[in-house]
């Protein structure tokens, strides 16, 4: 990953287009390369097969999501921090992570003018 200065995005936020996010993720979470390119055959055979662009759009949006938490070092690691907590956590701890992780997810969604989930 790229370093910022402190509390600065590590990129720009990249259009919501399959290109650009490609491109950011190899700067910012490269290992996550192999899944993006997996989910995006798989959104792109289910629109094929249902005519639909909704699966794709689905995975623009998540993947948009997934850079814009990213490309910010903070951020990233608070969301990191809850989804170790949602996993090792109590029930109690889990409940209070999720709601944690999606005020994170709504938040990200809105920022890049998306609606929240």
């Amino acid at each position: 990953m790229t370093t910022s200065a402190a509390g600065q995005p590590l990129v720009p936020q990249p259009p919501a287009t399959v290109a650009a996010l490609r491109q950011a993720i190899r700067q910012i979470a490269p290992a996550a390369l192999p899944a993006f390119t997996r989910e995006l055959d798989h959104a792109a055979d289910q629109s094929r097969q249902g005519s639909d662009l909704a699966p794709l759009q689905r995975f623009v949006t998540q993947w948009a999501v997934y850079v814009h938490i990213q490309r910010q070092p903070e951020m990233a690691a608070e969301f990191r921090r809850w989804e170790d907590a949602a996993e090792l956590g109590d029930a109690a701890q889990a409940r209070r992570a999720a709601g944690e992780i999606g005020r994170i997810l709504d938040a990200a969604h809105r920022a890049i003018g998306f609606p929240a989930r």
